[in-house]
């Protein structure tokens, strides 16, 4: 198994678990469906770029970019870390080995 696969697939956990506890936490539906939504992705990702289907990586960069946009700008405006700091920091550690294992294999 590629470490790419690993990656995405270990932040999509941390994505849809993060959303179940933003939702506990704050009541908040919005963080439940994205959590949840992203997170699904990024496994079905990995789960495909299992499967040997090349697309899988490409969604699975494309979704951790997006969430890591996301969180960045939410890190800028609250000053938290948590989570917004923790999944912008884990987030470009998951996209650099997704992009390092793109690179790798070229």
């Amino acid at each position: 198994m590629n470490l790419d696969i690993v990656a995405a697939f270990t932040y999509g956990i941390l994505a849809f678990v993060g959303g179940i506890i933003g939702y506990i936490q704050a009541k908040s539906l919005v963080s439940l469906l994205s959590g949840s939504i992203s997170g699904l992705l990024l496994i079905f990702a990995a789960y495909f770029q299992l499967q040997g289907q090349t697309w899988g990586s490409i969604l699975a960069m494309l979704v951790t970019a997006v969430l890591v946009i996301f969180f960045a700008f939410r890190l800028v405006k609250t000053r938290k870390f948590m989570p917004a700091g923790l999944m912008t920091i884990l987030g470009i550690l998951a996209l650099g080995v997704m992009v390092n294992q793109i690179v790798a294999l070229r």
